[in-house]
């Protein structure tokens, strides 16, 4: 068998491992949970939330087992951009998001600080396990401020969290514990298999770890949140889509990097100057341009959600292109990029905010008069 046709299966294999593992370990940790009587909210919160997210951890733990750093830290910011751009848009495509929930206005602002945090911190070429402790750490705060937050407004908040089905233990905690271990095992060979697929599709094409991780790696280990929230989008749970797609983006950032920065020998995970100068900066944009989307009307439309669509196409594009035999269009590319499409996201982004804040400031006048 071809060595890159090998390659390509080991991919399609681990991202078809990750998304079993994942459900057994999301199965297998909500039914432990409701067996030990904790509250459903605390779950939704918490266990699923993780569970979602377990494929980029184990991912990104296996490559910094196999010494692929660049794999680790790429997976993450793919899937950030990944989550944005593709699973709200394809969300809002099938039904427009209505953005009701305290929540997921609360949570926006805090990925947007988050993500400058982490460029920042790995703006030095190395997230170091202070950096691994400062991110577990606001991973724990958030996770407390978000509880006292939904129960503080339960009817609210309670649309953006996944249901729990009341008889999720019926099995036993045996069939729990049992769920659980397999889920484990599955992400863990999962993992391995992606990992050793895609490196050496990487090696075979001529491309950094760091290229495979941004696109290919990024987008597997993202199928369980596009398809939770494409399966929330059809049947109206809208909040639910959109919760998903910007609590999975903090769970990258403060576990997966977090984790990951902690547990890499030495000096904690490097990172590789076009992360830092290119990749790192668009997650950053990313998060920015959800604030003003999700201000118009309190809406995604399916006019957004295209237009975010099509900032991925060209944000794979910029990447893939220059490793094709049509490399000598790539400068090219990048400018009307650098020189057109960015300001009309710029002017679009900033205008949105402008008609918001004149909105809000011309309701509460009128409020004020009445």
């Amino acid at each position: 068998m071809p060595e890159f046709l090998r390659a390509s299966l080991e991919v399609l294999v681990g991202i078809g491992l990750l998304y079993l593992g994942g459900e057994l370990f999301v199965q297998g940790s909500v039914a432990l949970a409701v067996i030990f009587g904790i509250p459903q909210l605390v779950i939704g919160l918490t266990v699923v939330s993780l569970g979602t997210s377990a494929p980029e951890l184990f991912v990104s733990l296996s490559s910094i087992s196999q010494g692929s750093d660049a794999l680790a830290v790429s997976n993450a910011v793919g899937s950030n951009i990944f989550n944005v751009l593709v699973v709200l848009g394809c969300s809002a495509l099938i039904m427009p998001l209505q953005v009701e929930s305290r929540l997921v206005r609360r949570d926006v602002p805090l990925l947007i600080a988050i993500s400058a945090a982490v460029w920042g911190m790995a703006s030095t070429g190395q997230l170091t396990w202070q950096a691994g402790i400062a991110l577990l750490l606001a991973l724990v705060i958030n996770s407390i401020w978000e509880i006292r937050t939904a129960q503080e407004e339960p009817t609210r908040s309670g649309s953006a969290e996944p249901a729990v089905k009341e008889d999720a233990g019926a099995g036993g905690w045996f069939l729990a514990l049992l769920k659980l271990v397999a889920g484990i095992g599955v992400l863990t060979i999962g993992s391995q298999v992606l990992v050793g697929g895609a490196t050496t599709a990487a090696a075979y094409l001529g491309v950094s770890e760091a290229v495979i991780g941004l696109t290919i790696v990024a987008a597997g280990t993202s199928t369980p949140e596009l398809i939770t929230s494409m399966v929330a989008a059809l049947r109206g749970k809208t909040d639910l889509a959109i919760g998903n797609a910007i609590g999975s983006c903090l769970l990258n950032l403060m576990l997966v990097l977090g984790g990951g920065s902690l547990t890499a020998a030495g000096s904690g995970l490097s990172v590789s100057p076009e992360l830092i100068n290119e990749d790192l900066p668009v997650m950053l944009l990313t998060s920015l341009a959800c604030l003003p989307i999700f201000w118009t009307k309190g809406t995604i439309s399916r006019l957004e959600g295209g237009l975010l669509l099509g900032l991925y196409i060209l944000y794979v594009t910029d990447n893939v292109l220059p490793r094709t035999t049509l490399s000598s269009w790539s400068d090219e590319f990048r400018l009307v990029l650098l020189c057109l499409v960015l300001p009309v996201v710029m002017i679009l982004i900033i205008t949105q905010s402008v008609l918001y804040w004149r909105s809000r400031k011309q309701s509460r006048g009128s409020s004020s008069e009445a």
